[in-house]
Order: structure tokens, then C-alpha cells, then sequence
């Protein structure tokens, strides 16, 4: 863990100086007034971008390497149907070097610098954000099931087209995920949800699907296998039968209720939260489903990013004398998460073939 610690210290320190050095916002469209400075934003998705893009493990990492370097794609292997566009960036590559790294390198890149401008223009505390990224474990996961993760960073680079209402371009942008992995095909119905006003009578039938979903869940998943089993994702069948561990709901559940309770203030400063806050019901509607079958919570990768969004406008909902005790107890919280989950929990440890770690 001593490279995950290590980065963020140091991305947090330098997003910390991007804020300190930001410059205000001409007025425009934008919910936020200040503009952190570029050089450190640049400097916190290099650092980001290196120590995923160098690593050679965990999660599925070990595995992608392998395909690499065990079959050369060709044009013929691909066919084009599907979501071959991650094979296609992989038969590229292999045009120009047989070393896998490459393709983890390629595919942390473009992960990274889709995500962390999103955050420099929605974010109104970015160093949380960043913060945020990393120890509510959305960065670590970046590192595993990294082709559909690609495809949620490029959904999520489509934010703004939520925002716009410009259903064309985000359809786009969907579609365009779609060829990396096709479960991105969900996010053509959720643009029409999530562009509604939060906490009505669609909210709670959300949560009471969640609900009904947990607590009928073996009817619920003999009639998703039943409508899956001609496909590929058939073999999630087979998976083994347990759940994601509960405390990922319930931070999930926490930044919502705080959003509930000043939810008209924060239409206030950022008048288009609800959509964000649609996003994350729905996270928290994927993570109490995957508290039965831990392969749901695989959703949550399209879903979860725009917590990075959200949270740090609630410190936003407090008088200004409260703000800087919520905004440290919001770090302390994150961090002894981040702690539990992937020292004591999932025991995580760095590997790099190019560090020689």
C-alpha cells in the first residue's frame, strides 16, 4: 500500500496548490466560480496516469497482460460487432510493440484524462475530489475490470451533455463506450431518469425497487439469467454467489441524506445538482443490489464517479463557520474507509514490473 499512500499525499497536496492558485470564473454557464490553476491539475493526472498506467497487477491486470502478449489481434479476430473497440486499441498497439504494458499504460491514460477534467469543471472543492477519488476506491477500480471502467470514464466525460440537455452527443458518447464494453448500453434509459427532478415520487420508487430487488433477489436474478442466458454475459451465472460488503451501501447511502436534507439550498448554488444526485441514487440503488451478487456492483463504476461531484458541494450546504469542521470530517471519514477497505479488507499491494516493486 506504500505507493497508494504515497499518491495520494502527493496528488492531494498538489491538487490542494491547484486550488490555492485557481483564478475566478468569468461568468458563464458553469456552477463553479474558481478555476484551480492547469499546471497542477496537469501535474495530479500525470501522477495518477503513472502509477496506474505502471503497475502490473491487481484485479484482472495480470490477465490482460497475458492476452496481450499470448495473441496478436487481427483485423479479422475483431469483426466488429460488439464491443470491439477494446480490441481494436489492443491490435493497435501490437502493431508497434509486443509489451503489454503499453496497453495498461494506454488504457490508464485515457481512463485519467477523461475523469479529472470533469472534476476541474464541476467540482467545487477539487482537492476533495481528487481525494475522493481515490479513497472512496473508484482509482483502485480503475486498476480492475479497466475495459468497462474506460467505458464509464468516457460516459462520464459526457457530463456536460446531461447538463445541456443534448440527449444526440450523449447518446454519442454512450455508444462510443458501448464498443468498449457494451453494459454501457444502460445509460441510453438512465439519461431520461437521472434528467428529472430529484426526490419525487420517481425517487422513492427507485429506492423501493432497490428494496423489493434485495429482498426478492433470488426471483429477480433467475429472471435476469433467464433473459441473458443467449449472450455473453451468460456466464455470470456461474459466479460465486456472494455479496459486496454492506459498508459500500451505506457510504453510498450517507452524502444522500445529507443532499435530502439541504437539497433546495443546493439547487441554490448548483442548479443543476439534481441530475448528479439521480446519478448517485441510482449508484446507491446498484450497491444495495450488490450487497446479494457482488457482480451488480460492476454498475456502480458508471455510476459512482459523480459522488466525486456531489460531495463536495454538500460542504457547501453549511454556514461558512461549519464548513472547514464537515470539510475535515469528510477527509477523516474517506480515509479511515479508504484504511478499512484496502488494508485491513482486501489487503492491497502494488506490483510494477518498470519500478521493480
Amino acid at each position: 500500500m506504500t505507493v497508494f499512500w504515497l499518491t495520494l499525499f502527493t496528488v492531494f497536496i498538489l491538487s490542494l496548490m491547484a486550488r490555492y492558485l485557481a483564478k475566478p470564473v468569468p461568468s458563464g454557464p458553469g456552477p463553479v466560480y474558481i478555476q484551480p490553476n492547469r499546471y497542477y491539475v496537469f501535474l495530479v493526472m500525470a501522477v495518477l496516469i503513472l502509477v496506474s498506467g505502471l503497475r502490473s497487477n491487481i484485479g484482472d491486470t495480470f490477465f490482460y497482460m497475458y492476452s496481450y502478449k499470448l495473441k496478436p489481434l487481427t483485423l479479422a479476430d475483431i469483426g466488429f460487432s460488439g464491443d470491439f473497440g477494446f480490441n481494436l486499441l489492443q491490435m493497435l498497439l501490437q502493431q508497434f510493440t509486443a509489451d503489454p504494458q503499453y496497453l495498461i499504460f494506454w488504457v490508464a491514460l485515457f481512463t485519467n484524462a477523461l475523469i479529472i477534467p470533469v472534476l476541474y469543471k464541476y467540482s467545487s472543492l477539487f482537492e476533495l475530489s481528487v481525494f475522493l477519488y481515490i479513497t472512496t476506491g473508484m482509482y483502485l477500480t480503475s486498476m480492475n475490470g479497466i475495459r468497462q471502467f474506460l467505458a464509464a470514464s468516457i460516459i462520464f466525460a459526457a457530463t456536460k451533455y446531461i447538463f445541456e440537455g443534448n440527449w444526440k452527443k450523449y447518446f454519442a458518447g454512450v455508444l462510443l463506450a458501448s464498443t468498449i464494453h457494451q453494459s454501457a448500453l444502460i445509460l441510453i434509459p438512465v439519461y431520461f431518469i437521472v434528467r428529472q427532478k430529484a426526490w419525487t415520487r420517481q425517487t422513492l420508487f427507485l429506492l423501493l425497487a432497490a428494496i423489493f430487488i434485495v429482498v426478492g433477489f433470488n426471483q429477480f436474478s433467475h429472471l435476469l439469467y433467464s433473459a441473458i442466458q443467449d449472450t455473453r454475459y451468460s456466464q455470470y451465472r456461474n459466479l460465486e454467489q456472494h455479496g459486496a460488503n454492506m459498508m459500500r451501501a451505506v457510504v453510498a447511502a450517507i452524502p444522500l441524506i445529507l443532499a435530502y436534507l439541504g437539497r433546495e439550498r443546493l439547487r441554490g448554488i448548483f442548479p443543476k445538482s439534481d441530475y448528479i444526485v439521480n446519478m448517485c441514487l441510482i449508484n446507491l440503488m446498484v450497491m444495495m443490489i450488490s450487497t446479494q451478487q457482488w457482480i451488480f456492483a460492476r454498475f456502480s463504476f458508471y455510476f459512482g464517479l459523480y459522488e466525486l461531484i456531489l460531495i463536495p458541494w454538500l460542504v457547501k450546504l453549511f454556514v461558512p463557520k461549519d464548513q472547514k469542521l464537515i470539510y475535515y470530517t469528510i477527509l477523516i471519514s474517506y480515509f479511515l474507509y479508504y484504511f478499512y477497505e484496502n488494508v485491513i479488507s482486501l489487503n492491497i499491494y502494488y506490483q510494477s514490473h518498470f519500478f521493480k516493486i
